[in-house]
């Protein structure tokens, strides 16, 4: 298998002087060391991992390395392994989980989908400290920005914190609308946390002349980022970026304020273009506007393609998730539409990464695909309610709170914790 790896070495030796039979010693023992510096090198050397896009090669689940935070070990690959004492926190420690998540206050009767522990394939993966980890944001703050299932990550993070410190609900204090846009404050660490609905990153509006509705018509300003996030995004440090499940609907997208095509729109006239192209363009204008804004200085995330797990039949044809149990890493594997947001993606966030580089920020990247792609059993089925509407449909988008979704910010604890 081709690996996107090149290994970068380097010696300095400062000169040594030597005389006699010293230098004759030396001389003939010249061969025996310069072939034992490479060796020595491979084994105690630094590995610096320099992939091109389309090097992201992946055939059985995503086999290939697309970022290593710990030097010793790629903690994104890995399986689950039963662990019955997994639950970091409950409703009771927790009151603020949402019934769209309240997987077990709705009714689920099954628990085993909370005993399971990601195991990476060569080290171990530190459990979330919820102290250590608000010492390390003391002073700072954190947004997540794009959909649902972002602000599902966040949720999970505001009840990982709330076993030391359960904040305060600040949204009011701000224009936004409070249901979509969250902001908590947690008083005694002087840290913010924060959602941007963006669900398309981008500047969006309904384009249907029949109105909003599941499966209507978006259009979508791919040259311009969503406004809403644009305007606070400097004041952060920390930024989660993602979107996914939306680049599913029909979209037509426009670029100039002019419409340049149209995905799934089946409208004459108009060139048709693919939900990948939206998608490639939607976080290219995104990191790009990251890069460009001289008062950001944050520490910018991806969080990865997160995968839906509907069964027999798609979210409007009856399709449902009910397993009870993790697949196998043999069982599951990413392929078809789902790899190729993967890949998509994660070639803007290289180039963005390389990008920050040379202007000193810092890109980081949170896998979290290949995990969540074995647990079918991870999201509210029909144990959960739509938002601001009082009925259920089968969500085998979103995660269950407590569940799954609590690996996203144990990824998100390592990382921090290695960078600070």
């Amino acid at each position: 298998m081709k690996l996107p790896v090149s290994e970068l070495h380097s010696v300095n030796s400062p000169p040594q002087r030597t005389t006699g039979t010293k230098k004759v010693l030396m001389l003939a023992s010249m061969p025996v060391l310069l072939a034992a510096i490479p060796l020595y090198l491979f084994v105690t050397g630094p590995r610096l991992d320099v992939p091109s896009s389309r090097e992201l090669e992946i055939s059985t689940g995503i086999s290939n390395r697309t970022e290593q935070v710990d030097k010793r070990c790629d903690v994104f690959r890995g399986k689950w392994v039963h662990y019955p004492d997994g639950v970091y926190y409950t409703v009771a420690t927790c009151p603020s989980i949402i019934d769209q998540r309240n997987c077990l206050k709705l009714g689920r009767p099954d628990t085993e989908f909370l005993k399971w522990r990601w195991k990476p394939d060569e080290c171990e993966l530190p459990r979330f400290d919820a102290g250590q980890f608000l010492e390390m944001a003391r002073g700072k703050s954190l947004a997540f920005v794009g959909d649902s299932v972002g602000r599902n990550q966040m949720q999970s993070l505001l009840c990982l914190l709330a076993n030391v410190e359960f904040p305060e609900k600040i949204s009011y204090n701000y224009s936004l609308g409070t249901v979509i846009f969250e902001r908590w404050y947690f008083s005694d660490h002087k840290f913010t946390l924060a959602t941007f609905w963006a669900p398309f990153l981008v500047k969006s509006r309904d384009a249907d002349p029949d109105g909003h509705s599941f499966n209507s018509i978006m259009s979508l300003y791919l040259d311009e980022p969503e406004p809403s996030w644009v305007s606070e995004i400097a004041n952060f440090d920390f930024v989660v970026i993602s979107a996914g499940q939306w680049f599913f609907r029909p979209l037509m997208f426009c670029e100039k304020g002019e419409v340049v095509g149209c995905s799934s729109c089946k409208l004459n006239n108009i060139t048709d273009l693919t939900k990948f192209h939206g998608y490639r363009m939607a976080f290219r204008t995104a990191f790009r506007e990251l890069l460009s804004q001289k008062a950001y200085n944050g520490m910018t995330f991806l969080r990865t393609f997160s995968p839906a797990h509907f069964e027999n039949g798609t979210w409007n044809t009856g399709g449902s998730c009910t397993r009870t149990r993790p697949f196998t890493s043999g069982e599951a594997k990413i392929e078809g539409e789902d790899l190729e947001f993967y890949l998509t993606q994660v070639e803007e966030f290289r180039a963005a990464q390389r990008e920050g580089i040379k202007r000193g920020l810092t890109f980081r990247l949170l896998d979290t695909t290949e995990a969540m792609i074995q647990r079918p059993d991870g999201h509210p089925g029909h144990f959960g309610r739509m938002l601001l509407r009082n009925v259920t449909m089968a969500d085998c988008v979103h995660w269950c709170l407590p569940g799954p979704i609590d690996l996203w910010n144990e990824f998100l604890f390592h990382i921090m914790r290695s960078e600070s």
